[in-house]
């Protein structure tokens, strides 16, 4: 099974991955950017801001992608594999950018990931009043310098974007509690893969 978890900085999306990764077997932990050896020289460029264009940055996401399915996704298809992000963030990232259709995005992804996409995605969504508190703590890289509008119209694409895809998917309420995320997800796996096995 593969679990995309996504959602913008701070959203509490690390915490709850490893909060849920000690609660079932066999599983792989990983992440979009930086995966892998090439996806970690890719993390440390997009994350420096360093790009003019923005379609050079969306073909680092998606060389990053494609580097990652083969590498991580395709080698552990007989466990669960859960990513810190993929390709809705990539989505969502760039349609925040502007100039670039959905449909297309979409297209693009599917090329990346050999016309694999995830089972299940889980997506935390955060409000403005605590983003703008838990950016407050931490030193910002140069994506999250773009400012919280920026980041808010990144999960406003990432949420319209579930809407159109034919996966399944569970909302989060960042906000709240993190014993009451982490059940929540649990629960969701548990059904998920009830009916991925029908073993249940």
């Amino acid at each position: 099974m593969y679990i995309l978890f996504e959602g913008i900085d701070t959203c509490g999306k690390s915490t709850q991955i490893e909060l849920v990764s000690q609660k079932l077997d066999s599983v792989v932990i990983t992440k979009e950017p930086g995966g892998t050896e090439f996806g970690k020289e890719a993390r440390e460029i997009l994350l420096k801001d360093s790009l003019s264009s923005k379609r050079a940055e969306l073909l680092l996401f998606l060389a990053d992608r494609a580097e990652h399915y083969e590498q991580i996704i395709k080698n552990n298809q007989d466990k669960t594999i859960i990513s810190d992000r993929g390709f809705l963030s990539g989505i969502g990232y760039a349609l925040a950018n502007g100039d670039f259709e959905f449909d297309y995005l979409v297209e693009l992804n599917r090329f990346a990931l050999e016309d694999n996409f995830p089972d299940l995605i889980i997506l935390f969504l955060i409000d403005i009043d605590t983003l703008r508190e838990r950016t407050s703590q931490k030193s910002l890289d140069g994506i999250e310098l773009r400012g919280l509008e920026y980041l808010l119209s990144v999960q406003h694409h990432m949420r319209e974007s579930l809407k159109k895809l034919d996966i399944p998917y569970l909302l989060i309420d960042a906000t709240d509690s993190i014993d009451k995320i982490s059940n929540k997800i649990i629960e969701e796996l548990q059904l998920n893969t009830c009916s991925n096995t029908r073993r249940c």
